[in-house]
């Protein structure tokens, strides 16, 4: 508290503020007070979805992107930009889960070995951490089937790129 309020007198003596608020993301503290008087701040802009409409992609598109946004974040110097990721089926059970089947496309053997890891641990990661986003997206329990498919050169092929959704022609 001692060391807040001096840091809180050094910021007051360089200039006024409209308001002060001390915040710890890293504590979770005052951070729904922080984004409120943000807000509070901001002009309400545009809006460019209909009410109700979160974002303009479909929920297989979602957990597409959340499997590629892993893999590149696991892989990136390893693997260059030849993956490609789609959402095959999304079966939503009776219980409250959902199936999900998504396939990893790559050019090259070697390519998949990355992707899947020395024992399959890499694809294990993957799937574990696209599967939180994707719990959360979706709001219940997933199970998430990941499967890498060499297919050489689909990044030439248009009607593959079609297919992932790649392609900015209808």
């Amino acid at each position: 508290p001692e060391r807040v309020a001096a840091q809180l007198e050094a910021a007051r003596a360089l200039c006024r503020f409209d308001d002060e608020l001390v915040v710890s993301a890293t504590e979770g503290f005052n951070v729904d007070a922080f984004l409120a008087l943000v807000s509070a701040h901001l002009p309400e802009g545009p809006r460019w979805f209909p009410e109700g409409m979160d974002v303009d992609a479909t929920p297989e598109d979602l957990v597409a992107e959340f499997v590629r946004e892993k893999l590149f974040l696991h892989l990136r110097q390893e693997l260059p930009h030849s993956v490609g990721v789609l959402c095959d089926e999304i079966d939503y059970a009776d219980d409250g889960h959902a199936s999900i089947c998504a396939t990893i496309l790559v050019e090259r053997d070697g390519q998949k070995g990355i992707v899947l890891g020395r024992g399959g641990q890499m694809i294990k990661r993957v799937g574990i951490e696209a599967r939180r986003d994707i719990e959360r997206l979706l709001g219940c329990k997933v199970f998430l089937d990941l499967t890498v498919r060499v297919a050489p050169q689909w990044r030439r092929d248009e009607r593959e790129i079609r297919r992932l959704g790649y392609s900015s022609e209808d």
